[in-house]
């Protein structure tokens, strides 16, 4: 059985693109870890609308957290390795790994990330869109 595209309407003409990112979104919306918010941060005088991204990252040092812009992509990864060292009698808390993927709209830009108390915050701009109204001339042929 073939799926019927969502953005089949002959009025919506250039949104394949968007419906390869809906199916994409699809796909790793299942996983669970690491738990995370997104907040709307006030608009300042100074600053524009910003996009707050808190992960909870409890265990993972700065250097075992990778943050990657990949093309459209905000791709969070955290690795952690077994510490071969030491000796547990009872184990609850994993080194575990993780890939965390948000898919950005065009202009998005991060402006910066933290990480303090073991939650990994992430910061996103959204772009104030121009209205452009432009004529198209008409050209006549006969």
């Amino acid at each position: 059985m073939s799926r019927v595209p969502t953005f089949s309407s002959p009025f919506m003409l250039g949104f394949d693109e968007i419906e390869r990112a809906l199916d994409r979104v699809s796909k790793t919306a299942g996983d669970g870890y690491p738990p995370y918010n997104i907040e709307r941060l006030p608009r300042t005088e100074t600053a524009p609308d910003t996009l707050r991204i808190t992960l909870a990252v409890a265990g993972f040092t700065q250097d075992q957290l990778e943050i990657l812009l990949e093309e459209s992509q905000l791709v969070i990864r955290g690795r952690q390795a077994d510490d071969k060292s030491r000796q547990y009698l009872h184990r609850g808390i994993a080194a575990r790994q993780f890939q965390r993927t948000f898919l950005l709209a065009e202009g998005m830009e991060v402006t910066g990330a933290e990480l303090a108390n073991g939650l990994l915050a992430v910061d996103l701009v959204r772009p104030e869109p121009e209205r452009i109204i432009r004529r198209i001339d008409i050209v006549a042929r006969d």
